[in-house]
């Protein structure tokens, strides 16, 4: 295979995980038909199959960038921004993290049942990502240092969970920082 077929493929590969994530994340619990993500991302099924064999293997590969993605947005905003700007820009970059998951539901928990891929590990990165930024915080003195990473996690997840629009979502993870702040 030559280089430009590979950067090709590639690419192609790459364009299917943009418009899969952006799919899975607009789907609001609606079913994501696979032709529509080749068609969206400008190649055919044929395309599609030969990169993610099935439903499974393309949710899987979304899942797996998109988390890698939101655990090194820590470090990026952390360098870029004062540390309270940087995680209340990351907790937005979580919540579409958890959007993209809403429309994967059904498959991720098949992939889970499976033994593919573990809870713990995404609970792990994510973790790391908030230790990042709260250890960033709190040398600067911007954010508390006892707050645990874990506390906010799962304070976020609550968040998630309960509630009603994106503007709400955007007030409670507000509150949220304020909480962590000094």
């Amino acid at each position: 295979m030559s280089d430009g077929v590979r950067s090709d493929a590639r690419r192609n590969r790459d364009k299917l995980l943009e418009v899969a994530t952006a799919a899975f994340a607009g789907a609001d619990g609606r079913p994501v038909s696979l032709e529509s993500i080749a068609r969206d991302a400008g190649v055919g099924i044929g395309t599609l199959y030969r990169h993610f064999p099935n439903r499974e293997a393309l949710v899987e590969a979304v899942y797996r960038t998109e988390l890698a993605e939101v655990a090194a947005a820590a470090q990026q905003l952390a360098r870029r921004h004062p540390p309270k700007v940087a995680l209340r820009r990351w907790m937005d970059r979580y919540a579409s993290f958890v959007a993209a998951k809403r429309g994967m539901a059904e498959s991720l928990h098949a992939i889970f049942d499976a033994g593919a891929m573990e809870h713990s590990t995404t609970r792990d990165s994510i973790v790391g990502a908030v230790e990042i930024l709260l250890r960033a915080g709190a040398e600067d003195g911007s954010l508390r240092p006892d707050v645990q990473a874990d506390d906010v996690v799962s304070s976020l997840i609550g968040i998630f969970l309960a509630s009603g629009s994106p503007e709400q979502t955007g007030r409670m993870l507000d509150l949220l920082v304020a909480g962590v702040a000094r």
